[in-house]
């Protein structure tokens, strides 16, 4: 979340919440501890800087608290803070898909299934999702603290207690595989997958970062990419990542409706919709996401 922009950009999705400027009057009512973080840039609007993970952390607990009835959200340091905007998007375009097999009508309730991929230690695409639309999720996760950061956030805040779970996937060369169970139907998957192929190379990005930065900014910048892990890289980066993930949807085509993941490679598109082509889906679509100057994309498939 880079950059020093008070608003999120009004190309989000219609049903948004936050198409307008952040309202900082109202959000450090909820978190006062967000105050100190704030100041009047250089076009006279207030802002945070968007470099500074704890001044991320307190927007998205005032964010969470203001928009989605969150009383309790925190994560480790080391975690990465999602940018709630781009998060509620994606479920946004998610009910969109659905809708269509639903009369053109939203399907609402804890009847409707979304597993989420690596849940992470925000759990912001449960928190979203359930907020908005009452649906139910199961959330994976790999990594212990994060798995073990999940769960607080959920027995702390009574509205998810009972309509999102947190299973911690043992296998790191499995996505599917002992989360998926046996009697389980899912209406959809949703994956935020690891970006880069290795630490070195999330490292090389942060260092082209730091270059342009204030001494300060260049200490938070280091610190924010320390102890990611999975977040951030995996064996081959994204690309590999979903290739695994599509190989592996084959064999719960009967068990989800629906499968979908991020995709932040424009490049990547073009050789995954060959690998589903080679497994026969029915059906794929990829859609654009533009949030200011950064574009992504949802890649969807089902059998």
């Amino acid at each position: 979340m880079a950059g020093t922009a008070t608003t999120p950009t009004k190309k989000l999705h219609p049903r948004n919440k936050h198409l307008d400027a952040y309202d900082f009057a109202k959000l450090i009512k909820v978190v006062p501890e967000l105050k100190p973080f704030i100041f009047v840039n250089d076009y006279r609007t207030k802002t945070i800087d968007f470099t500074n993970p704890e001044a991320v952390r307190h927007l998205n607990k005032a964010l969470l608290q203001q928009y989605y009835n969150i009383q309790y959200w925190d994560i480790p340091k080391e975690n990465l803070c999602p940018p709630i905007p781009g998060r509620a998007d994606y479920i946004h375009y998610v009910a969109d898909i659905l809708a269509k097999g639903n009369n053109n009508e939203i399907p609402k309730g804890k009847q409707v299934k979304i597993l989420d991929i690596g849940v992470g230690a925000n759990c912001i695409y449960p928190i979203v999702g359930h907020h908005e639309y009452g649906w139910s999720f199961v959330g994976s996760e790999i990594v212990k603290k994060a798995y073990k950061n999940a769960i607080e956030i959920v027995r702390l805040n009574p509205e998810l207690k009972n309509n999102v779970q947190i299973r911690l996937q043992n296998n790191p060369k499995a996505i599917f595989k002992d989360i998926i169970l046996e009697d389980e139907k899912y209406d959809m998957v949703i994956c935020n997958p690891p970006f880069f192929s290795s630490q070195l190379e999330a490292l090389a990005q942060a260092d082209r970062k730091i270059k342009s930065l204030k001494p300060a900014e260049q200490e938070n910048i280091v610190q924010s990419f320390a102890g990611q892990g999975s977040e951030l890289w995996c064996d081959g980066g994204e690309k590999a990542f979903i290739g695994r993930m599509i190989f592996e949807s084959q064999f719960y085509k009967d068990q989800v409706k629906w499968f979908s993941t991020l995709v932040a490679h424009r490049e990547d598109i073009r050789g995954l919709q060959h690998k589903l082509k080679k497994l026969n889906v029915t059906e794929m679509e990829v859609i654009r996401m533009e949030q200011g100057n950064k574009v992504g994309r949802i890649l969807l498939w089902r059998f």
